[in-house]
């Protein structure tokens, strides 16, 4: 084929694909403009989750009515002036792509005033085509109005996700923006409900608890370490408040937000040996740097970044990040040794100590585990099992006998306060109790809803739960769904739902967790149909109520808990897929031990 050149609005285009790659990129730019600016106040109006409407509104310094026509050019910058500045960035943007990328994919109209003149101006683009410039009255600052994002360029239009996941990247964008620059006061909104809204008072904290709820924000530790050039402040979460996901852990380089790698693994790092395997802290971190000593002209999004000595950035992060957390962590204390075991013949009665929850042990169960002539150690569990000696005999699940049943077993015992080690007629069993658990109250919750009768148990005080725009939205969508499953959830506020009654099922567990577990586990690329969100609301907050690994269980808890595993119509997995169980059959362990193929 020939070689040609491209026609301009083509290569227009290809170009704004690298920067434009959906609506919370446009927020991302415009807003970055503004803050470039020196805005004290920025408002977003954002509607059908940017596709029909994205409105950004500063009170900055404003454009000249003459420059208006640059503005929208590509390349055309006030923010360097030669290939040296490059090397020392210190504003957010720099390429001059932003408002001409945007431009040749939407319908953008541009209005600005500065102080100095008596009115304002407005410029339109329409595909990249600049109209002419009017004058127009306009308070001090600039207004940029993209409508119709995409509407040129119907591939792209067609691969934005669903209006929930877009509308959720620009929550979680702006709330970042927000901590970053505590003294700008930021609102977004819809056009009649604000999803955020901040004072600009500078206060970090209180944006923090606006976010994430007061309780959260209280125990968020703050972090400020100074070494040579480098300055580190923020907040991060002590050891015992973690989410399943990365999404919360927020990096700021001068007041640029960058996805780092290396820099994100520093903060793990810093939290070695102190997390479980799959949880991550919340952080808000904002470093100080050289300009000299940062790359940032690596990717058009500008979210990567380039380290002159990543080596030593790496190390200042980590080690402030682990001061903080030995800072505020309390010393462990172990309890009197006298304490850890207990003599079988020092176990209370059982009339006078029933298991957790009301429940009492069967007449005549065994409280030792095999021949050894201690107890194990007292059970701390929380949320308490659902599965009770009482409650086996009104399983919901029918007996029977199925390619993927389980066989009778008997209990043996716990190891490592998560397995359950048991014994059946083909061999021994390994059984994560986790996961179990996760199995059994997913069946049994997704039992009653098919039989439409959950019981519900209306909340001696209602629970206020805070969350973050983003899971807000996630939360709003899903209150009729949750309502079915016998949850009783109302906004209160912004940003804030009360929760009024919860299943049965769940017994004493933590109402605010239940409602946090439908946020944090919520991927950005799950797109669940229709006819599965039900089922994977419920596996979700199952999830989160579930047993945990490191909780000691007592004899009959684990007898409960196996027994309604058998019952159950898929035991061998939880709902997510992952396996409840190992089966080491007889004939393996022969093997293992050379009784089989040794002569």
């Amino acid at each position: 084929m020939p070689i040609r050149l491209l026609a301009p609005e083509v290569a227009s285009q290809i170009a704004a694909g690298e920067v434009v790659e959906r609506p919370a990129s446009v927020v991302k730019e415009l807003v970055e403009n503004a803050l470039d600016a020196s805005a004290k106040n920025i408002q977003v109006i954002v509607q059908d989750a940017g596709r029909r409407l994205i409105e950004v509104a500063d009170d900055g310094s404003g454009i000249p009515a003459e420059e208006l026509p640059l503005a929208v050019e590509r390349h055309a910058t006030s923010k360097l002036a030669s290939a040296a500045d490059l090397f020392r960035v210190a504003t957010l943007g720099f390429r001059g792509e932003a408002l001409a990328s945007i431009g040749s994919v939407s319908r953008l109209t541009l209005t600005s005033r500065v102080k100095e003149a008596p009115t304002g101006a407005r410029i339109r683009v329409e595909g990249g085509r600049p109209g002419a410039v009017e004058v127009v009255g306009a308070p001090v600052g600039t207004v940029v109005r993209v409508e119709d994002l995409f509407y040129n360029v119907p591939a792209r239009l067609k691969f934005l996700k669903q209006d929930v996941t877009e509308r959720r990247a620009i929550d979680n964008l702006l709330a970042r923006y927000a901590l970053a620059y505590p003294h700008v006061r930021f609102r977004l909104t819809d056009g009649k409900t604000v999803s955020l809204q901040t004072t600009g008072d500078g206060d970090r904290r209180a944006i923090l608890a606006a976010l994430y709820g007061v309780e959260v924000a209280k125990e968020m530790l703050e972090v400020l370490a100074e070494e040579d050039d480098l300055v580190l402040n923020g907040y991060i979460s002590p050891a015992a408040l973690t989410r399943s996901n990365r999404r919360e852990m927020t990096l700021f380089i001068n007041g640029r937000w960058v996805a780092d790698t290396a820099l994100t693994q520093a903060i793990l790092q810093a939290y070695h040996t102190l997390l479980m395997v799959g949880r991550y802290p919340l952080t808000a971190l904002f470093l100080q740097i050289e300009p000299e000593e940062v790359d940032v002209n690596v990717h058009p999004a500008k979210a990567e970044v380039r380290f002159r000595n990543q080596d030593r950035v790496f190390s200042f992060v980590q080690r402030s990040v682990r001061r903080a957390l030995l800072a505020y962590s309390p010393v462990p204390t172990l309890p009197q040794p006298q304490n850890l075991w207990r003599s079988v013949h020092s176990v209370p009665s059982v009339e006078n100590n029933p298991l957790p929850g009301g429940a009492l042990p069967a007449a005549g169960l065994d409280w030792t585990i095999g021949h050894d002539s201690r107890v194990e150690p007292e059970a701390h569990i929380g949320p308490v099992l659902a599965t009770t000696p009482e409650t086996v005999a009104s399983s919901p699940f029918p007996a029977r006998a199925s390619l993927v049943s389980l066989p009778l077993l008997r209990l043996i015992g716990q190891i490592g306060a998560t397995y359950l080690i048991a014994e059946g007629p083909d061999g021994l069993y390994l059984i994560d109790q986790h996961a179990a658990h996760e199995r059994i109250l997913f069946e049994k919750l997704m039992a009653q809803h098919a039989q439409q009768r959950i019981p519900a148990q209306s909340l001696l005080t209602p629970v206020v739960v805070t969350l973050p725009p983003a899971g807000a939205a996630v939360i709003a969508d899903q209150l009729p769904v949750l309502s079915r499953f016998g949850f009783e959830v109302e906004p209160f506020g912004p940003n804030s739902f009360q929760i009024r009654a919860m299943p049965v099922l769940f017994g004493n567990a933590d109402p605010a967790a239940a409602l946090r577990a439908l946020v944090e586990d919520f991927e950005e690329d799950e797109t669940p149909l229709q006819t599965e969100i039900e089922a994977r609301v419920a596996a979700r907050v199952c999830k989160r109520l579930a047993v945990k690994a490191g909780q000691v269980l007592t004899p009959e808890e684990q007898r409960a808990l196996l027994t309604d595993l058998e019952n159950c119509e898929s035991p061998r997995t939880c709902p997510h897929g992952r396996p409840t169980m190992i089966h080491l059959s007889v004939e393996l362990l022969e093997r293992q031990f050379g009784r089989k193929g040794a002569r």
